[in-house]
């Protein structure tokens, strides 16, 4: 005996099925690559643009750009190592 719900629910993953199989045929379709891939270079171009035009921003009033906190956190990073090291090799002498 089948109730209201194993209805619907058919109804519904036969009309999912349908839809999946038709999206994955738009979404391969050079009609919307095409479109859709030009629009991506052309944001990822401005956002190049945009970030390259803020760093000069920061950098003309003598901030510090995401670049240079970028590799004054990778300095600070390799002198905690070293750090690290030299108390491991002080814990390691014999007293």
């Amino acid at each position: 005996m089948s109730t209201g719900w194993d209805q619907w629910k058919k109804g519904f993953d036969a009309w999912e099925n349908a839809t999946a199989k038709y999206m994955e045929e738009v979404m391969k379709s050079p009609l919307v690559l095409g479109p859709s891939g030009a629009m991506l270079t052309a944001l990822m171009k401005a956002k190049a643009e945009g970030d390259r035009r803020l760093a000069e921003l920061w950098g003309g009033w003598g901030l510090p750009t995401k670049r240079d906190q970028e590799r004054t956190l990778h300095l600070l990073n390799r002198l905690e190592s070293k750090i690290l090291d030299l108390e491991e090799k002080l814990d390691a002498l014999p007293k």
